[in-house]
């Protein structure tokens, strides 16, 4: 099965619909036989969507009502039990960890990504200097968490900022000893990522580390050297 959302309007009535308080977008089940039904409605703008490893619950991020909502599947794919997986974020495209939790920014226009528990509970925040618009987590062990990011001018700037270009995948590794954010590309990528599971008992310091831009270099060739034969 393929579960499908759409926002529902017009792109232009994005002001329209943001401050008006409605939640025209829906979620439609896509079965292998081809066939197709709506199995949830009146979402507020839907956009990533993720489903946990025994997939028995499908969780929406609702952009235009800050939140996280989950559902739990049916035998038959139908979506019930609606509820609120965390409030009060920043959610858009969204992808899930090995301990459930799911990565997208914590409040909107955050301008971050962190790792947010069921309940709303920020475990971890990276701070990106500009809106987190997509994460996904890949790499051969995945262990590697790529977030997709660009300015925002709002609706009417769209234009500008393709033209302006300056849509980025950042990278997070995790490696023994440290982490690091690099610029992996101008073009959006999938991801992924298996965070550590924080202890419990002892209190862990957490940093947050600025992404900063690579100093540029330069390479100046060396003058060739004249060689003369031997007499």
């Amino acid at each position: 099965n393929v579960y499908v959302d759409t926002i529902n309007f017009d792109f232009a009535e994005f002001n329209e619909v943001l401050t008006s308080g409605k939640a025209p977008g829906k979620i439609a089940l896509v079965t292998p036989d081809g066939e197709a039904r709506e199995v949830a409605n009146e979402l507020a703008f839907p956009n990533g969507m993720v489903i946990t490893p025994d997939n028995k619950t499908l969780v929406v991020a609702e952009s235009f009502a800050a939140r996280l909502t989950a559902f739990s599947i049916e035998g038959d794919g139908s979506l019930s039990n609606r509820r609120v997986w965390a409030d009060g974020v920043g959610p858009d495209g969204i992808c899930l960890d090995a301990d459930g939790c799911i990565w997208t920014s914590s409040a909107n226009m955050a301008n971050d990504c962190a790792r947010i528990r069921e309940g709303g509970e920020v475990l971890e925040r990276i701070d990106l200097g500009r809106p987190c618009f997509a994460t996904m987590l890949g790499g051969p062990d995945r262990r590697t968490l790529f977030m997709l990011t660009a300015d925002w001018r709002g609706t009417e700037g769209i234009e500008d900022v393709i033209e302006a270009r300056t849509g980025q995948v950042l990278v997070r590794r995790r490696a023994r000893a440290r982490r690091r954010l690099a610029v992996a590309s101008r073009a959006p990528l999938p991801t992924a990522f298996r965070p550590s599971r924080p202890s419990r008992s002892t209190p862990t310091r957490r940093r947050v580390r600025t992404l900063r831009p690579p100093r540029a270099t330069a390479c100046v060739p060396r003058p060739a050297r004249s060689r003369t034969a031997p007499a």
